[in-house]
């Protein structure tokens, strides 16, 4: 996934880094010229200078390309406004906002913005979470919603491949029941080799599809 994120304190700096060690392709905008150059020594990612609530800064950005855009600064107006150009202008798939004053929680929703935070905790699991699963499709729920069947491709260097199914400890509650490789179908047995490039199809309870996601998306070390 592509991700800018706008703020490059502690916090910035902190969930940058965390998505780095995912393997996902990060864009850092600070506005202060000294910590920027810091974070482009320090961090493998593209970091830019500038003011991210405006339209120039958050084109350089590229963030008319990216998956989620999040505004962790440290002050709720530049966050703010940076938000609503990213949903309005721009179009962003997903936008997070940090809310450093709890009581403008309320403010920033009536505004149109929905994913409004004010715990750092609570930001990197939600970020974590969203791209987690955007690697998983849904592709039908069973028993009103108690189970989900989910298709996801295993990834380049994938941790997986060369494994045979049995050689993989899924989580509890989940299910492999098909796999497509090459456009051919077929029911995997725990003597099936998987590969990088394999779509899979899996039943899990519900609540087990995260888990099942990040087995999946796990990449040889």
């Amino acid at each position: 996934m592509r991700m800018v994120i706008m703020g490059g304190g502690k916090l910035g700096e902190s969930l940058a880094r965390i998505m780095l060690e995912r393997r996902h392709t990060v864009s850092l905008i600070e506005k202060d010229r000294a910590r920027c150059e810091k974070l482009a020594d320090s961090l493998d990612a593209s970091v830019f200078w500038g003011d991210g609530s405006r339209v120039a800064v958050l084109e350089a950005a590229e963030l008319q390309d990216a998956d989620v855009f999040m505004a962790v600064t440290g002050q709720d107006q530049d966050n703010l406004v940076a938000a609503q150009l990213a949903k309005e202008y721009f179009h962003a798939k997903k936008v997070i906002v940090r809310a450093n004053d709890p009581r403008n929680i309320d403010t920033f929703q009536l505004l149109g913005i929905e994913n409004v935070v004010s715990s750092t905790e609570v930001i990197s699991r939600l970020i974590e979470q969203e791209a987690d699963l955007a690697h998983m499709h849904l592709v039908a729920t069973l028993n009103r919603g108690k189970a989900d069947i989910c298709s996801m491709v295993l990834p380049q260097n994938s941790a997986l491949d060369g494994k045979a199914v049995r050689e993989v400890v899924f989580p509890k509650g989940t299910l492999l029941i098909s796999l497509i490789r090459n456009g051919s179908f077929s029911i995997p047995n725990g003597s099936t080799v998987l590969q990088e490039g394999d779509e899979l199809v899996a039943v899990s309870e519900e609540g087990r599809s995260r888990a099942l996601v990040k087995l999946l998306s796990e990449i040889k070390k």
